[in-house]
């Protein structure tokens, strides 16, 4: 069984299928990398919660990043954020976002708690 949560004409912001949960890409409000990754990483635990999921059971996380220089300035809000012991399979990248101002997104998939 496949469930659709917050489910749009163009996508949903949760997938829940066979145990796992797929978070569509999110991004963060804030002037500079740092902020918009902590706003993004909030929207991320919120999603994560509304899917039965959290921190310690994600899988995979994807960041692109608008200017790879901003490498280590998300790195360190990333890093304060991950449980430790805990840290998904992730990929990084650099990738022109859906909007000028946006400067990182991050998308999330993660196993359903039991």
């Amino acid at each position: 069984m496949i469930e659709r949560i917050h489910t749009g004409t163009r996508m949903s912001k949760i997938v829940k299928h066979n145990g796992v949960a797929y978070l569509c890409g999110q991004v963060g409000a804030g002037d500079t990398v740092a902020e918009q990754t902590e706003d993004c990483l909030s929207r991320v635990d919120a999603l994560l919660a509304e899917a039965g999921s959290d921190r310690e059971h994600i899988l995979q996380a994807i960041v692109w990043l608008r200017d790879m220089a901003d490498f280590a300035e998300m790195n360190a809000v990333w890093d304060a954020w991950v449980p430790e012991g805990h840290a998904p399979a992730r990929a990084c990248g650099e990738a022109r976002l859906a909007r000028d101002i946006l400067k990182v997104e991050i998308i999330v998939t993660a196993a359903i708690k039991n």
